[in-house]
């Protein structure tokens, strides 16, 4: 029998990429958890924790697998997370203009008292933005509820000229090694066999 796949986040992006994989989840069960780095906290391991915290809080069976993951916005050792408001993201989006960052997802799969977990780190380059490009980008309302205060897949896509690493990581669940971890679960995707 196959298991009940739980997805750990109200994210309708990650729900469309697990259907890349095939995957419709069973069930959607978010976590409320404290989501504020601890100080002195570096991006990836504060990503992983995130994960990891997620995946522990999400309720389940014994034969049910659940899929949690965290994105965060890295520049530097400083961890740009979702703006507050349009303020907050327009200086994210300064600080991000011209230059390159990191984007780390961190995704935790559960299923009983197995954890498996995983990085991805990808390596992002953003244009040298005017002033017109980012008040246009915040009128969209796209940054809200996305790390960095930007989302790749949207209009934001067209200052990005270069990334190195997994596109659909940056979008919020690195596909490929998402497979991987849910296949150890005993999940079985399409797309993902080795």
């Amino acid at each position: 029998m196959r298991p009940r796949l739980i997805l750990g986040s109200a994210s309708p992006r990650r729900k469309e990429l697990l259907a890349q994989l095939g995957l419709v989840p069973d069930d959607i069960r978010a976590p409320d958890i404290d989501e504020d780095p601890r100080p002195g906290e570096l991006p990836r391991p504060y990503c992983a924790r995130m994960a990891r915290e997620k995946v522990a809080a999400v309720p389940a069976t014994a034969d049910e697998v659940v899929l949690c993951a965290d994105t965060t916005v890295a520049l530097g050792r400083r961890i740009l997370g979702k703006p507050a408001d349009a303020g907050e993201a327009a200086a994210f989006l300064l600080k991000l203009s011209g230059r390159r960052h990191r984007v780390i997802t961190a995704v935790a799969v559960k299923r009983g008292d197995r954890i498996w977990e995983r990085e991805v780190e990808t390596t992002v380059k953003v244009k040298a933005l005017s002033d017109v490009e980012v008040n246009a980008y915040l009128a969209s309302d796209e940054w809200r509820g996305k790390a960095g205060g930007y989302g790749i897949q949207g209009a934001f896509g067209a200052f990005i000229p270069w990334i190195q690493g997994s596109f659909t990581g940056v979008v919020g669940l690195p596909v490929a090694e998402t497979a991987q971890l849910l296949q150890a679960a005993g999940v079985i995707v399409y797309g993902g066999a080795e």
